[in-house]
């Protein structure tokens, strides 16, 4: 892995700064965290902007609509952006991470052609229906069922921590097509609209007071055949393409944030006093080291998943396992360094606070994710 910057480099980057400053002025007011048709009309036109000026899908290959960015470039572009301020991807999320990639990887060509010029263009919304009331973490254990019919599954259960269905025109949904078949096997990746017959979404409101996840029931909702994404009881193994994405690259943006979080929370240490307790400044320090390896971290896996085909390995688990705890530790950090103001509703790293406690449990709780890297990285038995 090169860490150093290329004269092309240093230019795409000088290039990005440019634009950047051009168009950020130009940007309404961000809409209220509970405002959700608010911000996916704010997230859409933003990713428009970035699809206009060629910045969509920058990493994607070119063959599925994106720029054939090196890796290099990505992490620039993630430095770059975070740094001017620029929205993160909010409601595109799934389908920029998670589902546009996944298709990237595992679509037909038909498929390809279909779902992913929308996402980039930010014309469409994804949501996640992976998890349901008796299988998170187990997620093989999935019962919601879907039953041939020609060419259409008639698909009937419930899903639950959906994020952004109420706002979703499509669905990567995880149904059982083979209920006698073991639970990691029998399992099927389909393509949901929402606006189905059949599909009822009911929001969620979370400790922050947001609603971006939800629970959505199924009764024998049809879906085509060709809006499977791989064969037919394959599910599972494109589930883990779709889930090495989800940790292995998708918060990277979030490790910049955090960066920028640490340094502001340096200099209001200094400005109240809390500067000279060393042990805070010790603290700061670890976080500091922390947050710098995962970026490093970061770089590795990037470049380990381009060398790989695009999909990120199981390096990605040691990413989202160390980053989950390190942002909550951070945030607890800036509650001892703000003190009471901490609580004041209005402070902007609040919602933050709140959204790190659920870091240890989505996309894989941390024993999920002790588990991967034991047998998969380690080569530990599994266990009993």
């Amino acid at each position: 892995m090169d860490l150093t910057y290329t004269p092309e480099e240093e230019d795409f980057r000088a290039r990005l700064r440019g634009w950047l400053g051009t168009a950020l002025p130009g940007l309404p007011a961000k809409p209220a965290a509970t405002d959700w048709p608010g911000r996916r009309a704010y997230d859409t036109a933003w990713q428009r902007m970035l699809y206009d000026a060629g910045y969509a899908g920058l990493h994607w290959p070119r063959d599925a609509g994106g720029q054939g960015a090196t890796p290099t470039q990505h992490l620039i572009f993630l430095e770059e952006t975070e740094r001017a301020g620029a929205p993160y991807v909010g409601a595109n999320f799934v389908g920029l991470l998670h589902a546009g990639p996944t298709l990237a990887a595992e679509g037909t060509a038909e498929q390809r052609a279909r779902w992913l010029p929308p996402i980039l263009r930010g014309d469409e919304i994804w949501c996640q229906g992976f998890s349901e009331p008796d299988a998170g973490s187990d997620l093989a254990a999935l019962r919601t069922r879907a039953v041939r019919d020609g060419d259409t599954y008639v698909v009937s259960g419930a899903k639950i921590w959906t994020s952004h269905a109420e706002v979703a025109d499509w669905c990567e949904l995880l149904v059982r097509t083979d209920p006698a078949a073991p639970k990691h096997s029998g399992i099927s990746w389909l393509a949901m609209p929402m606006d189905a017959p059949g599909v009822t979404v009911r929001p969620l409101r979370t400790l922050a007071g947001s609603a971006e996840f939800a629970e959505v029931f199924l009764d024998e909702v049809r879906i085509p055949v060709s809006h499977r994404v791989g064969a037919e009881n394959d599910g599972w193994r494109v589930t883990m393409v779709t889930l090495s994405f989800e940790r292995g690259t998708a918060f990277v943006g979030e490790v910049v944030a955090c960066r920028r979080v640490l340094g502001a929370l340096a200099r209001a240490a200094r400005a109240n006093g809390r500067w000279d307790d060393a042990v805070l400044r010790r603290r700061l320090g670890r976080l500091h080291a922390q947050f710098a390896a995962l970026w490093r971290l970061t770089q590795w896996n990037v470049s380990e998943a381009q060398q790989g085909g695009g999909v990120p390995g199981a390096g990605g688990s040691v990413f989202k396992l160390r980053y989950s705890h390190a942002r909550q530790e951070l945030y607890d950090t800036a509650a001892e360094v703000l003190g009471a103001g901490a609580l004041d509703a209005d402070h902007e790293w609040v919602a933050d606070r709140l959204s790190s406690l659920s870091y240890t449990i989505a996309a894989g709780t941390s024993q999920i994710q002790q588990n991967i890297v034991a047998e998969r990285i380690l080569g530990l038995p599994k266990g009993r």
